[in-house]
């Protein structure tokens, strides 16, 4: 008697998972790829990312299908014989996502097109005490008044972009101390307002996914973010992998020591990194010198370039401060790219000069200010929630159209 061949064994748990991590690593290079280069053709992305053409078009089909690309308008045609080659762009005209980034002094809401670029944005002033809820939910009502404005905008989420200790796993702010904010649960809360799905980071971290996805450190394989506002901290990707690190502690620098420093710190000591190179203390000094009569850092820029020396002397011996402690973490890090975020650096050019100066010539072109001189705060808020969709662009948080069926698991 013949005997019957035994069906097929199910594939196994961890079959099934490896197949899921390919499907959506794929479709991340492809996303990627697409931005990167769009309009481009499938066979030229397959080329670039050494995915076979098959892979390429069954990934490009998907995300057409969930929103994320349309085929250009014009064919094109190789070579002007044969069949025309339709490539494949960004459909950027359909889905934005909300950001917000909470400052000490105001909230910056915004709205990010798929390219990072920002459709719009308002400046929410806090008022009285800083308690958080109060802060999300006015942050909350400010996104759905943008998107109010926006008709024909579908927003996929919110990326929310913090100072301090933020862990980017729970969605929590950990610890503000300026903000006096601790253990708050970011994702939670701006989730139940907005009715969105809400990913929380820290605003260095932000910054530097930013410039990897849009801005000068695309393809950099090492990029340090200084970021040096009222917080100041920074943030280090290598191979396209932000660190993050226990609880997503890493980057906190602020009580790092900085040599020449005068400041007294809380923590004791002299000289920290924050007490001396934050917003705060420049806004202090400018107006003890009568330059300045508030806490505004724009109007010593200002100032300075209306021509008042003292301005100009507080601006460029804070970049060379900058520029020192920008050179101690070049030292530990040995970064590809230092992007640093600094009002001088970002707008004056005797600034950035005495930042690159500081640092020293054989290391000076390594160092460069935001790619986001004018929207850098708008722009982190929703870089939180664009690199989790570039990472995993078929994953189940993002809403999908109607009959896009869930990706298998």
């Amino acid at each position: 008697m013949p005997r019957t061949a035994a069906p097929p064994a199910p594939p196994s748990p961890v079959t099934r998972v490896a197949d899921s991590d390919r499907r959506r690593t794929s479709a991340s290079v492809i996303l990627r790829s697409v931005l990167e280069h769009g309009p481009v053709a499938r066979s030229t992305i397959a080329r670039l990312t050494g995915l076979s053409p098959a892979s390429v078009t069954d990934h490009c089909a998907r995300l057409t299908g969930l929103g994320l690309l349309r085929e250009a308008a014009v064919p094109r045609r190789s070579n002007g014989v044969g069949r025309p080659h339709v490539p494949v762009d960004l459909d950027d005209s359909r889905f934005v996502v909300g950001g917000v980034h909470v400052a000490v002094p105001y909230t910056t809401v915004s709205l990010l097109d798929l390219r990072g670029r920002v459709v719009a944005r308002r400046e929410l002033k806090h008022r009285g005490r800083l308690e958080p809820s109060g802060v999300l939910a006015r942050a909350a009502d400010g996104l759905g008044a943008l998107l109010a404005e926006a008709p024909g905008c579908r927003a996929l989420g919110v990326g929310v972009a913090v100072g301090g200790w933020v862990d980017r796993d729970s969605g929590t702010v950990v610890e503000h101390p300026l903000l006096g904010w601790r253990d708050v649960p970011v994702r939670e809360t701006v989730g139940a307002h907005t009715g969105l799905p809400v990913q929380v980071d820290g605003h260095a971290r932000a910054l530097v996914n930013a410039e990897r996805l849009f801005g000068q450190a695309r393809g950099d394989l090492s990029v340090l973010h200084l970021f040096v506002g009222n917080v100041v901290d920074a943030a280090f990707a290598t191979n396209d992998e932000v660190h993050h690190g226990p609880r997503s502690q890493a980057g906190a620098i602020a009580h790092l020591p900085l040599a020449g420093g005068t400041e007294s710190c809380a923590c004791g000591r002299v000289g920290c990194l924050q007490v001396e190179l934050s917003e705060r203390t420049l806004c202090r000094r400018a107006r003890q010198a009568g330059v300045i009569d508030g806490v505004n850092p724009m109007h010593v820029v200002a100032a300075a370039d209306a021509g008042n020396p003292v301005a100009v002397r507080l601006l460029r011996e804070r970049a060379r401060m900058v520029g020192r402690a920008a050179g101690l973490l070049l030292d530990v890090l040995n970064p590809e790219r230092v992007v640093v975020t600094e009002v001088g650096v970002l707008f004056r050019e005797d600034c950035l000069a005495a930042l690159r100066d500081e640092v020293g010539a054989g290391r000076s072109a390594a160092v460069s200010p935001s790619s986001f001189p004018d929207s850098v705060l708008a722009v982190a808020g929703g870089a939180v929630a664009l690199d989790v969709l570039y990472r995993d662009p078929l994953a189940s948080p993002w809403p999908r159209p109607a009959g896009v069926p869930p990706e298998p698991s």
